[in-house]
């Protein structure tokens, strides 16, 4: 991360307009797939254009202002993967060990995933989703079966821990994608 930081400011003195943006386009999507393998990638996709602007001295495109709307679509994306995935068990009736114990197998699902599907990038993203979701159901499921709830009970709260995990992915990957799409139009004016 650090390295295309430096690239990108680097790149803004030596390099034209158009070219710093097809860079920064390309740092873009690339956060948005890290966004898919549980990184920060709409936090990247900030970080790259708040290093743009401040390394670069052209007179149109992105300013402050767009680097200000990026931080708040990012956090509201945080926000709504949190509360997405944690909401649709408690609505259920999960306990807040299963909660915890489904946010915990949900990351490591996620990065186990990552991994253990050998598709070069398409493995890597569905297994991190795949794996993720699995993780958040096994993880409800444990922390219920720790407290020695009914064994269809925990399936059903396992089941929603599961979807709202995966819901909170997509609103956070949607939020990602309205960063990208702000970025992208801003550097129309």
């Amino acid at each position: 991360m650090r390295s295309c930081v430096c690239l990108l400011a680097l790149a803004s003195f030596s390099i034209g307009y158009w070219s710093c943006f097809a860079l920064l386009q390309l740092l873009n999507l690339c956060s948005l797939a890290a966004g898919l393998l549980m990184l920060p990638g709409n936090w990247m996709m900030v970080v790259t254009l708040a290093v743009f602007v401040a390394a670069t001295s052209f007179d149109r495109g992105p300013g402050w202002w767009v680097v200000a709307g990026s931080i708040a679509l990012a956090a509201m994306g945080e926000l709504l993967e949190t509360l997405l995935g944690s909401a649709a068990a408690a609505k259920k009736g999960a306990s807040r060990r299963a909660i915890l114990l489904s946010l915990l197998a949900s990351f490591v699902g996620g990065m186990l995933g990552t991994v253990l599907l050998p598709i070069p990038m398409i493995g890597s993203l569905l297994g991190a989703v795949m794996g993720a979701g699995i993780g958040a159901f096994a993880g409800a499921w444990l922390g219920e079966a720790w407290l020695g709830t009914d064994p269809a009970k925990r399936t059903e709260i396992g089941t929603a821990a599961m979807k709202g995990r995966l819901s909170g992915m997509a609103a956070k990957m949607f939020t990602g994608m309205l960063i990208f799409l702000l970025q992208l139009i801003s550097f129309l004016f």
